[in-house]
C-alpha cells in the first residue's frame, strides 16, 4: 500500500507534512525507510509495539532527534529543524509521553514559558501578571484545569494535571502540525471528552495531527487514517473504517491478542499487607485495607483522588501523620506493624514500588540497562563493594529475557529505550530482589497492547509465587481484568471496595465520584490535588 495515500476530505489539499525514507540508527536500526504524509484538518493515528518507533519518528518530526536518511518537507519547503524551539517556530509542536514543564515555575510561567507577555511603558524585564493570568485561565479551561490556580508551582502538581498542563501548552499559539503521544494516559473520561472537543477545534482550523495511543477505542474515535509501524517499518496505512481492532493488533505485533487473560491457577492466603487509618492532611483521608498473599489489588479512582500519595505514603516515600503498615512475619501468622519512614525501610521489610513517574523517578536514563536492572540488587553483584561487570550483565540478561524488553544489550543506554521498555526496565529491578509486596502505580502507562499482556502475565505469575500486588490504574477495564478486589479512592478517601463478581463499570465510576458530590467537596478536591507530599 501506498503510505503516502491520502484519504479522507482533507486529501484534495496539498500535504501539510510529507517523510521520506526517512531512517534513523542508534546501535541498531530503529526506523527504516519510512514515508508518510499529513494533510491539514486530519487526525493520523500512528500506533505500534513499544520499540517499533512511533517515538523516534515523532522526535524527528518534532526536531528533537535528527534522521539518518530521508527528508521532510514542511508546506511544500524543506523542513530541517535542528532543535525543538525551531520546530515550533515553524508551527510544529509536540505534547511528549514524558513530560517537558520546569517544575520549579507556576503553571502559567510553563504554559507560556518562552512569551511571555510584557506591560507598561517600561517593558523590559516586567511580566504583564494580569494579562499572564487571564491567558493562563483561558488556555487551562479548555482542558479542564478550571479549578487550579495559575500561580501554583507546577511542581505541586500530580502527575495527571502536569499532563494537562504540558497538553494545554500546546494547544496555543500558531500550529500547523500538532503530534500528540499518548495524551490520555494518565487522564479521566471527562478530560479525554475536554481533549477530543480541542482536537476537534484545531481540524477544523486546518490543523495536522499525529495521534499516537495504545488504546484502539480512541483511535476509532477521532482518527481518519492509521499508520502501524513494526520493528521500525512502516507495515500499513489505512482508512481507520477499514481496520478492526483486531486487525491493528495483528499489524502491530503479528499475532492475536485476546480480551481475556488466563493468570494461572492461585491459591490467595491469609493478609500479607495490612493498612489501617493511613493518612496525611487530606490527601489521603484515614485509609484502611488489607491484601492478601497471591491476591492483586487494585485502586481506582479520579486524578487527585490520593492513589499515587497512598502508596507513596505506605512505601515510606512520604511520611504520614497518623495510621499503621503491617506484615506478617515470614514464617506466617498475622500481620504486625512495621516502621517505614523512607524507601529504604520499605526494601528492608520487602516492600517495593513501581513508580509512575518512570523518567523522573524510576530510572537513571543516562546508565545502562544492566545498571538500572541491578540497581536494587548490587549486593549480588558486587565483590568487596566492587561492582562485577559479568554478575551484572548476567543478571541483566536474565531480566531483559524474562520481561521481553527490546534493547540491543545490557550496555545500551535506558534511555534510547521505548517508553514501554523503560518501564519494563523498572519492573525488572525488582523481581529481580525477594520484594513480598510489590505496589504497581499505572504500569502500564504508555505501553502498548500486546506488552500490557505480557506485564499482566507477569502479574500472575507474581501472584502465584504468594507475593501481594496493589495496582493503580487509570484504566477500569485493565483493572476488571487483572484484580481479585478494587477499592476505589475518591477526594482522599477509600469509598468501597469490591470483589471480583460484586463490580460493574457504573458501580466503580460512581464510587469515584461518591466523594464529590457537594460543590464544597470539590473545591477541596481541587485543592487537594495541588497538594503534593513532600
Amino acid at each position: 500500500m501506498d503510505a503516502n495515500a491520502p484519504d479522507g476530505p482533507s486529501s484534495s489539499a496539498p500535504p501539510v507534512l510529507t517523510v521520506t525514507g526517512v531512517g534513523k540508527t542508534y546501535e541498531q536500526p530503529v526506523l527504516t525507510d519510512v514515508s508518510l504524509a499529513l494533510h491539514g484538518g486530519e487526525v493520523l493515528a500512528l500506533t505500534g509495539e513499544n520499540g517499533a518507533g512511533k517515538s523516534t519518528l515523532s522526535k524527528i518530526v518534532g526536531g528533537l532527534v535528527a534522521p539518518d536518511a530521508g527528508a521532510m518537507q514542511l508546506l511544500g519547503r524543506p523542513y530541517e529543524p535542528a532543535s525543538r524551539r525551531d520546530a515550533e517556530a515553524l508551527g510544529v509542536r509536540m505534547v511528549m509521553q514524558e513530560l517537558n514543564l520546569l517544575p520549579t515555575l507556576t503553571v502559567a510561567e510553563n504554559l507560556f514559558l518562552n512569551r511571555l507577555p510584557h506591560g507598561g511603558p517600561l517593558r523590559f524585564g516586567w511580566i504583564d501578571r494580569r494579562r499572564l493570568d487571564a491567558d493562563a485561565r483561558t488556555a487551562m479551561a479548555r482542558v479542564g484545569l478550571d479549578a487550579i490556580d495559575p500561580a501554583t508551582p507546577v511542581g505541586e502538581l500530580g502527575i495527571g494535571h502536569q499532563q494537562l498542563v504540558e497538553i494545554a501548552r500546546n494547544l496555543t499559539g500558531d500550529t500547523r502540525v500538532l503530534i500528540l503521544d499518548e495524551p490520555t494516559a494518565m487522564l479521566t473520561g471527562r478530560e479525554v471528552a475536554l481533549l477530543f472537543e480541542q482536537i476537534a477545534r484545531l481540524k477544523a482550523r486546518g490543523v495536522a495531527i499525529v495521534y499516537i495511543s495504545h488504546r484502539l477505542d480512541e483511535l476509532a474515535r477521532i482518527a481518519q487514517r492509521v499508520a502501524v509501524l513494526r520493528d521500525g517499518r512502516l507495515v500499513r496505512v489505512d482508512a481507520i473504517g477499514s481496520l478492526t481492532p483486531e486487525k491493528i493488533v495483528a499489524a502491530m505485533v503479528g499475532r492475536e491478542i485476546g480480551e481475556r487473560i488466563d493468570l494461572g491457577e492461585r491459591r490467595i492466603g491469609a493478609p500479607l499487607l495490612k493498612v489501617e487509618g493511613i493518612g496525611r492532611g487530606s490527601v489521603v483521608r484515614d485509609v484502611s485495607f488489607d491484601v492478601r498473599a497471591g491476591e492483586i489489588f487494585g485502586l481506582s479512582g479520579l486524578i487527585g483522588a490520593g492513589r499515587t500519595e497512598l502508596l507513596r505514603l505506605v512505601y515510606g516515600a512520604d511520611r504520614r501523620d497518623r495510621g499503621t503498615v503491617a506484615l506478617a512475619p515470614r514464617g506466617g501468622g498475622e500481620p504486625v506493624p512495621v516502621r517505614i519512614d523512607s524507601p529504604v525501610d520499605a526494601v528492608r521489610h520487602g516492600v517495593a514500588l513501581i513508580t509512575e513517574d518512570r523518567k523522573g523517578e524510576g530510572l537513571l536514563l543516562p546508565q545502562p540497562v544492566a545498571a538500572n536492572v541491578t540497581l536494587g540488587q548490587l549486593g549480588a553483584v558486587s565483590r568487596y563493594g566492587i561492582v562485577d561487570a559479568a554478575r551484572e550483565n548476567a543478571l541483566a540478561r536474565r531480566q531483559i529475557d524474562a520481561l521481553r524488553i527490546r534493547t540491543s544489550g545490557p550496555a545500551q543506554p535506558v534511555a534510547e529505550l521505548s517508553g514501554g521498555n523503560q518501564q519494563k526496565v523498572v519492573i525488572a529491578r525488582w523481581l529481580a530482589r525477594d520484594c513480598r509486596v510489590l505496589l504497581f502505580d499505572e504500569p502500564t502507562r504508555g505501553i502498548d497492547v500486546g506488552a500490557k499482556f505480557d506485564i499482566y502475565a507477569l502479574m500472575g505469575a507474581l501472584a502465584r509465587e504468594g507475593r501481594a500486588l496493589v495496582v493503580v490504574s487509570s484504566d477500569l477495564r485493565e483493572l476488571m481484568l487483572i484484580c481479585d478486589r478494587i477499592g476505589v479512592m475518591s477526594a482522599g478517601r477509600m469509598d468501597a471496595v469490591f470483589a471480583r463478581g460484586e463490580w460493574s463499570e457504573d458501580a466503580l465510576l460512581g464510587a469515584a465520584f461518591a466523594g464529590y458530590r457537594s460543590r464544597d467537596a470539590l473545591l477541596g478536591h481541587a485543592a487537594a490535588g495541588v497538594e503534593r507530599a513532600r
